[in-house]
């Protein structure tokens, strides 16, 4: 079998584009594959258009690792966000190739399933006014569609320093939420890599009294000595990786004992088998993955079937409920959390088990998206000078 062409799709909306590729081979096959951009879209989709003729055409999607390695090497290069997202989207489509070819779920081809289930927790779900009051609410119906997790950054337009103004009306949402959701639903709490040392190892004591899961990129992520400093100085679990795009570069994170859980964004790692590879390596360390998921349902899908697989996997993000109610029809045999117990559970569909349908995705063009969590309002923009 081999690769005959790949033919990319975008799929727009307000605050990202989602990238889809198709992977054709000359036995009928096709697989798919997905990564998402905050911005650069146009420049992933040109590197993807110079691949196909360096490396992709002619190639056997079953010798996945040798395709990574011509398109992470064969430019001599150095691989960044843009060439990673690349080899992602092309080896996400191969798996799904080859489990389609072989009649078995990706899952099964990565060693087997160790769980039935995987628990979901919410992001998007607070892209509301941004009061105590609203919080409460919003929080209220997400427990009420089944999730058992949720994540959310209280902090504002806050940046390095949080005064204490904002610091208390952070801790009455974070208060409001708790409240909401009572004591046993897990509550992660997001600092979009933005404190000092300082701030943060203050925040994670304000914040203690309400439990939180983890603490989410406390600091810079450029920085590990700053975020060990952190580790080193709260009680709760630190979590971070969404913006580390080669599993090479957690060597450090690894040595260090700098985090407690690592989120690999598996659009931006290089896909499937990548992703897989850093969680053995993490399990070494006694460290769990919670995967950054923040793209489509094809993304989604894919991140599951390293869950099914990995032992020291713990949670997985979503963001399709909340996100994406536009364009759920994009994505055929998208993954659904199970209201009885907020989990994903596991599917015997061969390959990921999601087909992409073209007709719903072209309804939905390229926009220039606008992400800027940091501004006040920024979750009811929705630019309409897309493309």
């Amino acid at each position: 079998m081999r690769i005959t062409g790949i033919s990319t799709h975008v799929v727009g909306t307000p605050w990202r584009n989602l990238t889809y590729v198709q992977v054709h081979t000359d036995e009928g096959l096709t697989g798919v594959g997905e990564t998402r951009m905050l911005g650069h879209t146009d420049a992933l989709v040109g590197y993807l258009r110079e691949a196909e003729r360096n490396h992709i055409l002619g190639s056997d999607p079953f010798a996945v690792e040798d395709l990574v390695k011509r398109m992470k090497y064969g430019d001599y290069g150095r691989a960044g966000e843009i060439v990673m997202s690349g080899i992602a989207v092309v080896e996400t489509a191969c798996w799904d190739i080859k489990g389609k070819a072989l009649g078995v779920p990706v899952w099964q081809l990565l060693g087997g399933k160790v769980t039935d289930r995987v628990k979901a927790y919410a992001n998007g779900w607070y892209t509301t006014e941004r009061t105590p009051e609203e919080y409460h609410k919003a929080a209220r119906e997400v427990v009420a569609r089944g999730y058992r997790a949720l994540k959310i950054d209280p902090f504002g337009t806050g940046r390095f320093e949080l005064d204490h103004e904002q610091t208390r009306y952070a801790v009455s949402l974070i208060e409001a939420v708790r409240d909401a959701i009572g004591p046993d639903v897990e509550l992660m709490l997001e600092m979009h890599g933005r404190f000092s040392p300082a701030t943060a190892v203050r925040l994670a004591k304000e914040m203690a009294p309400f439990k939180p899961a983890w603490l989410e990129e406390p600091v810079p992520p450029e920085n590990l000595k700053a975020l060990k400093k952190v580790a080193e100085k709260v009680d709760q679990p630190v979590a971070t990786g969404e913006r580390i795009h080669d599993r090479i570069e957690f060597r450090e994170l690894f040595e260090n004992q700098a985090a407690d859980i690592i989120q690999p964004d598996l659009g931006h790692i290089g896909g499937i088998w990548e992703t897989r590879k850093l969680a053995a390596t993490a399990e070494t360390h006694y460290v769990l993955v919670a995967p950054h998921n923040v793209g489509g349902s094809v993304l989604t899908a894919a991140s599951l079937h390293v869950g099914f697989s990995t032992p020291n996997f713990k949670i997985l993000e979503h963001f399709n409920d909340f996100a994406d109610a536009e364009i759920k029809q994009v994505v055929k045999g998208a993954p659904q959390v199970n209201p009885e117990d907020g989990c994903f559970h596991l599917s015997d569909a061969p390959g990921l088990g999601v087909e992409l349908d073209t007709d719903a995705a072209a309804e939905f063009p390229q926009q220039r998206a606008h992400f800027d969590l940091w501004a006040e309002g920024w979750e009811k923009r929705n630019p309409e000078d897309g493309r």
